[in-house]
């Protein structure tokens, strides 16, 4: 039963799935969508049901592969603005290209920018997204962007596992998650510390030192994303030299690759915690945790006109 009659939830192919159980949530139907492709490769979007005058919700992580995904997303915002839907919501779990958010050398796009300016073009009016790389890429828009966070789908999971006292050691494995790992360690009563990492390739990372005391206690790596799993598992090993006991790993966005499985494997990782953010989030030693809930309670509150900001604490 459709307990909101101008709320529709539509997917792309990027994970349809996630989709399904935000919808299953909220108790609404999928809104049915034809999104195919052309024999050149050119994508095809057709909304099959009436949304005119409706609140659309459009699920698509923008994950590997990205540029497909995001001119899928594109095409499939412009098909719903020429339906003549009231208001479009991209709900992009993963956003794709937030690592490109400022010019770090000469002659270099700022591409988060870009694909932001993108989505506003293509009839994007409001964005809802988990855990962007950098906060600030929310400024990067001139539309709303509800910003979730995946903390208390993880916290809850860590506790249960039991990590969440002064016996464990909350790990930033660079310097640039410091501030996403102290709100974890506040919200788990436990120390944390940092390990230096000097990166030599796009797919090769090596650890230098480490800033803290791990020795004969647990720890919990925190990051944000991870795709080759190179950063935590060269942070893994420095934190095992140091003399870290059970070593676990926690992620919003697991965008794992063959190199990534491999890793894990073969490091001294226990378990990887991550969410369901993207179809790519499993495999050995992975742990997926579902932020459907989190995401259909946000999407709820927008359609019905409520607050949003109790989901925003960790």
């Amino acid at each position: 039963m459709n307990h909101f009659p101008s709320l529709h939830i539509l997917s792309g192919t990027a994970h349809p799935a996630l989709a399904d159980r935000i919808s299953e949530y909220l108790g609404v139907k999928r809104t049915d969508a034809t999104v195919t492709a052309f024999p050149d490769g050119e994508t095809f979007v057709k909304i099959n049901e009436n949304i005119r005058g409706g609140d659309v919700f459009i699920v698509q992580p923008t994950c590997p592969p990205s540029n497909h995904n995001i001119m899928e997303l594109l095409i499939m915002v412009d098909a719903v603005r020429r339906a003549s839907a009231e208001r479009i919501t991209a709900v992009i779990p993963f956003f794709g290209y937030a690592r490109q958010d400022r010019k770090e050398q000469s002659r270099v796009p700022i591409t988060a920018k870009l694909v932001a300016n993108l989505l506003t073009a293509a009839g994007v009016q409001r964005v809802l997204t988990v855990d962007l790389h950098a906060g600030q890429i929310q400024g990067f828009f001139d539309i709303p962007v509800d910003h979730l966070y995946a903390a208390p789908v993880i916290l809850k999971h860590v506790r249960e596992i039991g990590l969440g006292d002064d016996q464990v050691v909350v790990v930033s494995p660079d310097v640039g998650g410091i501030k996403m790992t102290h709100s974890f360690s506040k919200a788990l009563g436990s120390s944390f510390a940092i390990v230096a990492k000097h990166r030599t390739s796009a797919t090769e990372v090596e650890a230098h030192n480490l800033i803290g005391e791990v020795d004969g206690r647990d720890v919990l790596l925190i990051d944000d994303m991870t795709e080759t799993a190179g950063t935590l598992t060269a942070a893994a090993r420095l934190l095992k030299e140091r003399g870290a006991r059970r070593i676990y790993a926690a992620v919003s966005h697991a965008i794992l690759n063959e190199i990534a499985v491999k890793r894990l494997a073969e490091s001294p990782i226990e378990q990887l915690i991550c969410t369901d953010s993207v179809p790519m989030a499993k495999g050995e030693k992975v742990t997926t945790l579902g932020i459907a809930d989190l995401l259909g309670e946000a999407i709820r509150r927008i359609h019905g006109g409520e607050s949003v900001t109790s989901l925003f604490k960790v």
